[in-house]
């Protein structure tokens, strides 16, 4: 189908995409790398009557340090996060997640902060950020604000990104020497969302697991924080009982739906195997 018709607009500032925000209303939204809106635009889903193309921003985009946080400008492309020398020194689990998200195309077009934005539990950068214990710099109309990504998610397409704010950057903190981690999906084809995935960083003291988070997705409306899961290894030794009583933490807060990627059973018992397969691998690079 073709989308209906609409209004463009390119700021080159925030500010500016801010104030078009600001004035335009619900009638607006943000095009970033486009492949989630566009798609809806042309079933129709979504009829904006203003588009406002936040590609020209160039703040918006690149990737440095600032002591022990890694700064991702929300505009930053997907093979920009594979290639980036600071993240494979000191967020390593964005490059190698990053390989696994769509294909060659779509890692050159789509961002990172439309990916979070977007609030759709298919996408992965969701569970990665809560794993990561990234946070999100958000811009409106009163100034800058900056949330946890662990509370950002409340639903299908619906996040804590206000209807007037533009998200400018994700701030993580560098990984300590030693973490382990590991991003494991199942997806049926190159370019599908995934069926179960499971994003883990894990970090140790002598046999000990002396932190870990765990985070989850397309098992349920939103991405979902394991809490529970990381309870039964937390300052536990990493053994596997423990690691099955993490993985039946996990199942049982999943709430996926049934599509043609699987019935509820079926990808609930994916999310457990994604889980286990997570946290054998990210324990395994521990240092």
């Amino acid at each position: 189908m073709i989308p209906p018709r609409f209004e463009y607009h390119a700021p080159k500032t925030v500010g500016e995409a801010v104030a078009l925000l600001g004035l335009l209303g619900s009638d607006a939204k943000l095009l970033a790398g486009g492949h989630s809106l566009l798609p809806m635009m042309k079933l129709r889903f979504a009829q904006p009557e203003h588009l406002i193309d936040i590609n020209r921003i160039p703040e918006l985009k690149g990737i440095r340090e600032e002591g022990g946080t890694v700064v991702i400008g929300a505009m930053t492309v997907e093979n920009d996060l594979i290639s980036s020398p600071i993240l494979q020194a000191k967020v390593p689990l964005l490059c190698e997640a990053a390989k696994l998200i769509a294909d060659p195309q779509v890692r050159n077009r789509g961002t990172i902060g439309g990916d979070i934005a977007h609030g759709d539990p298919g996408n992965d950068h969701p569970a990665l950020s809560i794993a990561i214990d990234a946070s999100f710099v958000l811009e409106g109309p009163n100034g800058r604000r900056t949330v946890a990504a662990d509370g950002f998610f409340l639903g299908t397409y619906m996040t804590l990104l206000q209807e007037n704010e533009v998200m400018c950057e994700i701030r993580v903190p560098a990984f300590a020497a030693g973490t382990g981690y590991a991003y494991e999906k199942l997806k049926r084809k190159t370019g599908d969302w995934a069926t179960a995935g499971c994003a883990v960083v894990i970090r140790k003291t002598g046999d000990q697991v002396s932190h870990v988070r765990i985070a989850l997705t397309n098992v349920a409306p939103t991405a979902l924080h394991a809490e529970a899961a990381e309870a039964a290894l937390l300052g536990k030794p990493f053994n596997a009982a423990n690691v099955q009583a993490a993985v039946a933490a996990a199942i049982a807060i999943c709430d996926p739906a049934e599509d043609l990627r699987g019935d509820i059973e079926y990808k609930t018992a994916m999310a457990g195997e994604m889980v286990k397969r997570a946290l054998n691998k990210a324990w395994a690079l521990c240092a």
